[in-house]
């Protein structure tokens, strides 16, 4: 395979090589990529364990005094330059975390002992280590992600180049933040550690529920290439009877329909209980999983997975507590009936024993058995807004805003005055770039998008009204001028032969 240059000129290769990175992914589908090197009887264990660490740090306009010149810099820099502000002492851990799981994994199968972690990392965060020349932390992460001694302890999550919530993020721009995501990654880990890249993680856990958008989501993902996605167990419920799933340690099929009759379907994989650090930093999965039995799914009988995923350096308990607790952990569930697992090995093991996506209790996004009740699906997306606007006049818990990690923050409520400039630089994108056709490696493209994607980052929506709201407001402000004078009345430069058209609680105030 042709490998990609992780940078064009001073920015991430986030764009212009779809063609490449299709080819690899199409050609790698339907292999078995980890369960040949597992180690683990998936036949004999009674249950299993798999954890995830999520790794995120906006980036901002922060390199200067003022708002509307400073740089744009990783919030991990602004900490590390700014230690005696709040929690920004925190930034030299941080920068361990980063990279101590590249440590951790090969220390613990020299030790023969069955390590297995699941990491996913946002583009945003990607490109701010490498600005700071924090390179110490990829040396570390590509050990583990290319050695053959030590891959199979690992498995990487695809996700949204700028930590975009799905269900306040114009679908054409999410697609263009998962494209992105994969474009860096290969470019960073090499298109072969790519195509093991089968499981998607979404930015705050956050599932649309509109029937429109949630169809249009899992179609970009299953275009995209991917095979299953982590969802959290409250944002989803079974068609049925709308109750959570009652199978929760099972995989589902995740299916959505949209207003005009079209079903999309994708392995849903259920994170169970709220977003709380500690349950993973203290490795209350594991404990949770040893108390579980094998159950019967389609005549088969199979081990369950309990599945978490948590911030992978915030918070005392993770930053100071979980490494003692995941080797400990690590070396009393090597070999044992409970094992540490990675979610595809898992899958991989039970599609060879026979079952198959069909074999799946289904689940679909929360709310939608009321919507159901009332409308038929292709009866168009008048009827569906009709039909939605009377079930929130009736009922007050009804909402079409998604569902996420937490019931208690909405990714659109109080947020207006920076939505409404993402909705319209959005639109400008769309208009000037999407509409008009331009190279995906025309650098006035990769460009707009690196600050558009950008601009999306939902910790701009997260801590509320202030500064993280003018920061987002601010990024616009620059999109809008990018597109208004890079796009004006200039021809774009003729397309490469790579050009495919694109389509489409409490933290620590240092990361969201």
């Amino acid at each position: 395979m042709s490998e990609l240059q992780e940078y064009v000129g001073e920015l991430p290769n986030i764009s212009g090589s779809e063609a490449i990175i299709d080819q690899a992914i199409k050609e790698s589908q339907g292999k078995t990529i980890f369960l040949n090197e597992s180690g683990i009887d998936f036949g004999s264990i009674r249950s299993a364990v798999a954890v995830a660490l999520h790794m995120q740090q906006p980036l901002i306009p922060a390199g200067g005094p003022d708002l509307h010149t400073a740089e744009i810099i990783s919030n991990l820099k602004y900490m590390m330059d700014n230690q005696h502000i709040g929690d920004n002492h925190n930034a030299p851990v941080f920068h361990w975390c980063y990279k101590r799981m590249g440590e951790f994994i090969p220390s613990l199968i020299d030790e023969g002992k069955q390590p297995r972690v699941m990491l996913e990392y946002s583009g945003v965060l990607f490109h701010g280590l490498r600005k700071m020349g924090l390179h110490d932390v990829f040396d570390n992460l590509k050990r583990i992600t290319n050695d053959p001694n030590y891959r199979r302890g690992v498995e990487w999550l695809g996700a949204p180049w700028g930590h975009a919530v799905a269900p306040s993020t114009p679908m054409q721009d999410y697609r263009l933040h998962v494209k992105a995501w994969q474009h860096h990654f290969a470019a960073i880990f090499g298109l072969e550690a790519l195509t093991r890249v089968r499981g998607f993680s979404p930015a705050e856990m956050a599932l649309p529920n509109h029937p429109d958008v949630a169809y249009e989501y899992i179609k970009i993902l299953k275009e995209c290439g991917y095979q299953w996605v982590l969802v959290q167990e409250h944002t989803v419920e079974q068609p049925e009877d709308g109750w959570t799933p009652q199978r929760k340690h099972l995989p589902h099929l995740l299916k959505a329909t949209n207003s005009a009759g079209e079903t999309v379907s994708i392995i849903a994989i259920i994170k169970t209980q709220g977003s709380d650090t500690k349950l993973v930093a203290q490795m209350q999965p594991y404990y949770e999983a040893k108390g579980l039995s094998r159950e019967t799914l389609a005549g088969q009988s199979i081990p369950p997975i309990v599945t978490q995923i948590a911030d992978g350096e915030n918070g005392g308990v993770m930053m100071n507590e979980f490494p003692h607790k995941y080797f400990e952990v690590v070396r009393e569930a090597s070999w044992s009936d409970t094992p540490l697992v990675n979610v595809t090995e898992y899958l991989e093991y039970l599609f060879a024993s026979g079952l198959t996506e069909a074999d799946f209790p289904v689940v679909q996004p929360i709310k939608q058995k009321q919507i159901w009740d009332n409308f038929k699906p292709g009866d168009g997306p008048d009827k569906l807004e009709k039909v939605i606007e009377k079930l929130r006049k009736e009922d007050h818990q009804f909402h079409m805003e998604g569902g996420s990690w937490t019931n208690d923050i909405s990714w659109v409520r109080g947020y207006e005055n920076v939505l409404d400039p993402m909705q319209k630089v959005s639109a400008q994108f769309n208009e000037k770039v999407l509409n008009a056709d331009v190279s995906t490696d025309d650098p006035r493209y990769r460009n707009a998008l690196f600050h558009l994607m950008t601009s999306q980052t939902s910790c701009y929506r997260y801590w509320g009204q202030g500064i993280w709201t003018d920061y987002g407001r601010e990024i616009c402000r620059r999109v809008e001028d990018i597109l208004n004078y890079d796009f004006s009345d200039q021809p774009a430069p003729a397309k490469s032969s790579s050009k495919k058209k694109s389509t489409t609680k409490k933290k620590s105030t240092a990361k969201a």
